[in-house]
């Protein structure tokens, strides 16, 4: 395979490892505490976010290998996981290698997921969703071809996507009842159920 071949297969792995990973984080953000969606049972919510993670590292190895196999610039395979270890495009290189360890991590905690402290697990995932803007960082800055054109509409039209499934979460959020408060709302709707009954029994 040329060296031309390798320069456009890492550029379009990259960008499709972005539309994964952006799917991925969307979809981590949009599922409820009982790991749910609206109209999809829990294991199907679960199955797509695997394998959807699955992908997404597929093809961001194939877009580090390419990187590194391209003799146009030389890149470390190292600096794929050490950040900021190659000589060319450090910082944006270094952003790349931070994200891949995130999610490494994360995939790793997750297949050890019982054998783990809970506390811990959870903070390595939360953490772990710093990977997409990190990841999104790394592209804009390294690629050319996403700082122009419909490419960069696309970087664009996914950090929106992104954005407002944040704002939907938080809003979402807002508008659930504390966990400390769930009990006194539960006795005041029952409360209030049962003086409606006394109402309509003595109406009649």
């Amino acid at each position: 395979m040329s060296t031309t071949a390798f320069w456009y297969a890492s550029r379009a792995t990259g960008i499709v490892a972005l539309l994964l990973l952006t799917a991925v984080l969307v979809l981590g953000i949009l599922v409820n505490r009982q790991g749910r969606l609206p109209g999809l049972p829990r294991f199907a919510v679960t199955d797509i976010h695997r394998n959807l993670s699955l992908l997404a590292v597929t093809f961001i190895a194939v877009h580090v290998l390419t990187a590194v196999l391209d003799t146009y610039v030389h890149i470390p395979l190292l600096s794929a996981v050490i950040p900021f270890a190659s000589g060319y495009e450090r910082l944006w290189l270094g952003l790349g290698a931070i994200s891949l360890d995130l999610m490494l991590a994360m995939i790793v905690t997750s297949l050890l997921r019982g054998r783990m402290n809970r506390v811990v697990w959870r903070a390595i995932h939360l953490l772990a969703y710093a990977s997409w803007p990190i990841a999104f960082a790394h592209s804009i800055g390294s690629s050319k071809d996403l700082q122009q054109g419909w490419l960069l509409d696309m970087a664009i039209g996914c950090a929106m996507i992104v954005a407002a499934a944040v704002i939907w979460r938080l809003v979402h959020a807002a508008r659930q009842v504390p966990r400390a408060g769930r009990v006194a709302a539960v006795f005041v709707q029952h409360t209030t159920s049962a003086a409606r009954q006394n109402r309509r029994t003595v109406a009649r």
